[in-house]
């Protein structure tokens, strides 16, 4: 089956222009151009978004890693910590890099200074004075 078009309203001349000002420019009383009306809110929903990723996600992270550098530059021999793999010792030297834990009777073990996690703290039963 075949279509034959007979006539086409197909023109190649464009539209001939009623008014002489360019329509870059708009006019002054006129309405602003097409686009700019959603660039407003797009723009403030972008500010939104990055606030709520701020003040979710960015402070807090921030907040917690001063707080764990200010426990790696107070470390000091005697305190009770627990490393990032679960071990608990007490430190008995220490550098820039590097801290000694004693994890047992005799056993010392090193660690990098990063990966302390977190002080122990003393619990009720070694706070009591012996009573003897």
């Amino acid at each position: 089956m075949h279509v034959i078009l007979a006539s086409s309203t197909w023109s190649l001349q464009p539209e001939a222009s009623t008014t002489a000002q360019p329509s870059a420019a708009p006019s002054a009383g006129g309405p602003p151009p097409a686009g700019c009306d959603a660039a407003a809110p797009q723009l403030l929903m972008l500010a939104v978004m990055f606030g709520i990723f701020y003040f979710l996600l960015i402070r807090p992270q921030q907040k917690r890693q001063r707080e764990v550098d200010d426990l790696l530059k107070a470390l000091k021999k005697g305190d009770k910590v627990r490393t990032t793999g679960g071990i608990k010792g007490e430190i008995v030297e220490l550098n820039e890099a590097e801290v000694q834990l004693m994890i047992a009777d005799k056993v010392k073990i090193n660690i990098l200074r990063s990966h302390i996690a977190s002080r122990v703290e003393k619990s009720a039963e070694e706070t009591k004075p012996a009573a003897g």
